[in-house]
């Protein structure tokens, strides 16, 4: 079954699967690269020059550009890579769940909470 075929299964949902992957292994890459605090840092001094050195695309690079989770999943992101992204702006992984599904983070945090009732 294709990606396309398996995103109307679940609305609004984007499947991390062998397409996928390929379509996001420069960014991926790019984002498994903040594992190191030189790399981090280089990144924040020029991100066009970073991200032209992982060879990023320009959907890729609009969407680093744009702090945009989703458009980074469609672009072929990882969710467990982009956490790493995401770390170097001190951002959470229930600020990438809530930019995920529109909510405000506390409406996300309380959601969660709810549901480990």
């Amino acid at each position: 079954m294709s990606t396309t075929a398996r995103n109307a299964e679940i609305p609004g949902t984007v499947m991390f699967d062998g397409i996928q992957a390929m379509k996001g292994y420069a960014l991926n890459k790019m984002c498994y690269s903040f594992n190191n605090a030189q790399n981090r840092a280089e990144f924040r001094q020029d991100e066009e020059a970073y991200m032209d050195k992982y060879q990023l695309n320009a959907a890729q690079k609009a969407a680093i550009r744009a702090r945009n989770v989703l458009d980074l999943m469609a672009a072929g992101g990882n969710i467990y890579y982009l956490a790493k992204f995401a770390g170097i702006f001190g951002l959470s992984v229930q600020d990438l769940g809530a930019q995920q599904t529109g909510m405000t983070v506390d409406a996300f945090r309380e959601m969660l909470r709810k549901q480990g009732e």
